[in-house]
């Protein structure tokens, strides 16, 4: 029997364990999935010495810290500087763990058909690891970016600064962090809402609610509005072919 897992934490519902254990099950796969809390990334070493595993996917707030715990990373996921899936390949008795992102798959086949000509600029609510694969995506395709968060440094603005202006010339809006996520689907990212237009398009990674307080603002101002289930769905389908190529 094969082992999967997620690492991060806190982990509760997790949308990975149950697509991979329905997937198992409707394939008759002999492989389980597990979710496995690391209260802090030192626990990574014992989980990989304990349990036999054939792949991981990493969540908050591990995409940056496992890195170092890692034989490789391919190109993409050093240029992004983030890594959300991991690969054990066992040669003679020793491991070779390899890290990918497919953060950056699942984003680009979920968003790009949806950009249109005046999509040029783009406001990254966020800086954690799935941003950093978010960025890479809209900048390969030649949309520049900008990262908000809640304090101003060199690198990023923050949402006190978000103006008519600002949002007349961003017109898509990724939300790449966790507000908005159940159970605190009333809470949403402090942007100035009524500034958006039919022109914006708005992504959010959360897909649980499916449509998030930052999807319900956007479109009642006729935004176009799209969830991150989709995304997780095409990542963690890249995450399979990885592991299993």
């Amino acid at each position: 029997m094969q082992h999967y897992g997620l690492i991060g934490y806190p982990l509760g519902h997790s949308f990975s364990k149950m697509f991979f254990s329905q997937k198992f099950s409707n394939e008759k796969i002999d492989a389980v999935y597990e979710a496995y809390p690391l209260e802090t990334i030192q626990e990574f070493e014992k989980l990989i010495r304990t349990v036999t595993l054939n792949g991981l996917n990493v969540t908050i707030p591990y995409k940056e810290q496992v890195i170092p715990f890692l034989n490789e990373i391919n190109t993409e996921a050093a240029q992004i500087g983030a890594v959300n899936t991991i690969k054990f390949i066992r040669q003679n008795g020793v491991f070779h763990l390899v890290g990918y992102n497919t953060d950056a798959i699942g984003f680009e086949n979920s968003i790009k058909p949806l950009f249109q000509k005046h999509h040029t600029k783009a406001l990254i609510l966020g800086t954690g690891g799935a941003s950093k694969a978010i960025r890479y995506v809209l900048e390969k395709n030649g949309i520049e970016t900008q990262f908000v968060s809640r304090s101003k440094s060199d690198l990023n603005l923050c949402y006190q600064d978000l103006n008519e202006a600002l949002l007349t010339e961003y017109t898509v809006v990724v939300n790449a962090s966790p507000v908005g996520t159940f159970p605190n689907e009333d809470a949403c990212p402090a942007i100035p809402y009524q500034f958006l237009t039919e022109r914006h398009l708005l992504f959010d990674v959360v897909y649980n609610p499916s449509e998030t307080m930052f999807l319900k603002n956007g479109r009642a101002q006729g935004a176009i509005g799209i969830n991150g289930a989709l995304m997780l769905e095409k990542q963690a389908l890249a995450a399979w072919e990885i592991w299993n190529t």
